[in-house]
């Protein structure tokens, strides 16, 4: 877990509009749907927004670690925040940026940690999702608040939360 901001002060639109772009750029074998990708972002948005998330190989995320964080490794998750692009139907600001995903560390993790795939890429979507709403985990509290609305989150899908094995 990666990026990191300072959770937005704007206020959150009552009923988020999203438009959403799932890319799969991975040849792993087992990769989430659309729809499961697009029922977690759903469920981590507090603001209208408009997000595409990238299902990647490990060369891409190094690539991107390394060119826009000069990191040499491969990261589990990444995230690129835009700001505010535009503003939903009610006026409130809406959210752009992307979630990028390396599905050959997810995977190596879910394995390690034994827990399900399916559910460790729920976890790092909902991640990515509140970072591009400016949830972060520098500091002991954000940390506290960050993890507790992602076991939250998970806990609608009954997925475990992954902080407490």
């Amino acid at each position: 877990m990666l990026c990191a901001a300072r959770k937005r002060k704007s206020v959150a639109s009552p009923d988020p509009e999203l438009r959403l772009s799932v890319q799969f750029a991975s040849k792993a074998g087992e990769l989430p749907t659309r729809t499961q990708v697009r029922r977690w972002v759903v469920a981590a948005l507090e603001h209208s927004a408009e997000i595409t998330v990238r299902i990647v190989d490990a060369d891409e995320a190094q690539a991107l670690n390394t060119d826009y964080r000069n990191k040499d490794y491969v990261p589990n998750v990444l995230t690129f925040e835009y700001g505010e692009i535009g503003h939903d139907a009610f006026g409130h600001a809406v959210l752009g940026g992307d979630v990028v995903i390396c599905a050959a560390v997810v995977e190596r993790e879910a394995r390690e940690q034994g827990k399900p795939l399916k559910d460790h890429y729920a976890h790092m979507t909902i991640h990515g999702v509140l970072h591009l709403q400016g949830y972060d985990h520098i500091e002991p509290h954000d940390a506290d608040i960050m993890e507790s609305n992602e076991a939250a989150i998970l806990k609608r899908f009954r997925i475990p939360n992954p902080y407490f094995s």
